[in-house]
């Protein structure tokens, strides 16, 4: 017979026994080993540079910025290899004493500082070496806007590995695992309409696409390396194709860009938008500062209770109202006033001209026009006699005559404009014997040579 009690004992025994002999498989489930895992593997085998990761990040962030400081301090003196307690008292002699010994410990103890005994000197690690490296180069990227650092570092990593021939795919899916977020955030943003939002993901997508230019000089290195396996390809070729879709993207922000144009409203003449207006509140950190001075007493709420509300209930219920007893119909019908429209005196005085020039041109004589001639007169005797207004205003439409972009309208004017005259003036002044108007310009009203005395052209 087999104990049931016994046999759960055993496989706790068993468990504890693992655990004992590997502390990681605490966090995974039963039956499942960690070495069967194949990052665990790769993690596991870097534990020497994790270690000195830990030494450095563990803890308060006060205590990794001093551990970062007294290691870049070292290691950037290229000057010597070697560092005595003195040459480091001296090098990091703005730190307190004891803080300074706990952090050369700490680094000491985890691989990062080597103590030379026979020298009595420190010196820094290969492993120290390349982690500052590492951080220098994410720290030099990181120095611009953070979408820009990301993907800065990543394609850094990447071209540094394709340049000692030892590029990853893990390195190549974290690459296009960014280009892939990036072509989302672009889609949500077109996705939302909101102009603010468009033009931010616009100025992204252009800074991803200078990353992109340069990404495709180092895809087409993988591409081409007769080195690289199929993994490495399949994960440059998915690269390529996320790129492709990311440079897609410009026609899909200026649609949607133009669309807002179009839908835009603008504040009356003022030339503004509500976009103007929006940019400029964005401008101000306190918006509540805005109302200052603007209102100059605070706002007096008022409130209407049930019992206000049913005290006018009543009042509009019991109040009397005049019932109208007069007629309910429609009103008769009545004629609309008569209006006589009368003509500007300005538009008589008009017709009167062009009727007394008409004559003038049918005719080719006015009874009182004879000093020159029947087909010819002189200006002041056919504008005179009249007060000084109208012969100006006379004299103004004489240039009219014979104009033949007046004479192709309708109208008063181009009537006068089609009358056979000709109007000659000359820079001479003439002395009126007027009541009105004491001189005049020197000119003439004449019939056209070719039209007859009535007026009609000659054949």
């Amino acid at each position: 017979m087999i104990d049931p009690q016994a046999g759960a004992a055993h496989a706790a025994d068993a468990s504890t026994t693992a655990q004992e002999l590997d502390p990681l498989q605490v966090h995974f489930q039963d039956g499942v080993a960690p070495d069967e895992i194949e990052q665990v593997f790769h993690l596991k085998r870097a534990q020497p540079m994790l270690s000195a990761f830990t030494a450095l990040f563990h803890g308060s962030q006060d205590g990794v910025l001093v551990r970062l400081l007294v290691l870049r301090e070292l290691a950037g003196d290229a000057s010597t290899s070697a560092f005595s307690r003195a040459d480091i008292n001296q090098k990091l002699a703005y730190l307190v004493p004891e803080s300074l010994e706990t952090v050369l410990n700490r680094l000491r103890g985890h691989g990062l500082l080597a103590w030379d005994a026979p020298a009595a000197v420190y010196r820094i690690t290969p492993l120290a070496r390349n982690v500052l490296s590492a951080l220098e180069t994410l720290l030099a990227l990181g120095k611009p806007e953070g979408d820009e650092a990301e993907m800065g570092f990543l394609l850094s990593q990447v071209a540094g590995a394709q340049a000692v021939g030892g590029v990853t795919v893990d390195q190549l899916k974290h690459l296009l695992g960014r280009l892939v977020e990036l072509t989302e955030e672009f889609r949500d943003a077109i996705a939302s309409g909101s102009e603010f939002r468009l033009r931010t993901s616009q100025a992204k997508w252009h800074m991803a696409c200078d990353w992109v230019e340069k990404g495709s000089v180092i895809l087409r290195a993988i591409t081409s390396d007769e080195r690289a396996d199929a993994a490495t390809h399949r994960a440059a070729q998915a690269i390529g194709r996320a790129q492709s879709a990311l440079l897609n993207m410009q026609g899909m922000f200026s649609r949607a860009l133009n669309q807002i144009e179009r839908q835009r409203v603008h504040l009356g003449q003022s030339g503004l938008s509500t976009t103007d207006v929006k940019r400029w509140l964005l401008a101000h950190d306190d918006l509540a500062s805005l109302a200052a001075g603007a209102i100059d007493r605070p706002v007096t709420p008022l409130f209407g209770t049930p019992a206000e509300m049913i005290d006018v209930a009543e009042t509009e219920l019991l109040a009397e109202r005049i019932i109208s007893t007069g007629p309910k119909g429609l009103p008769s019908g009545q004629d609309a006033p008569l209006t006589i429209n009368d003509n500007p005196a300005m538009q008589l005085e008009l017709n009167d001209w062009i009727n007394k020039l008409a004559d003038f041109a049918n005719l080719g004589n006015f009874p009182e026009f004879s000093s020159v001639g029947p087909r010819q007169v002189q200006l002041h005797e056919s504008l005179l006699p009249a007060t000084f207004a109208l012969a100006s205003y006379r004299a103004s439409l004489l240039p009219l005559l014979g104009d033949a972009s007046e004479a192709s309208l309708q109208g008063a004017t181009a009537e006068l404009a089609r009358l056979p005259l000709t109007f000659v003036s000359l820079d001479e002044m003439v002395q009126l014997n007027d009541p009105e108007v004491a001189a005049m310009s020197v000119a003439t009203l004449s019939l056209n040579a070719d039209s007859t005395p009535d007026g009609q052209p000659a054949p």
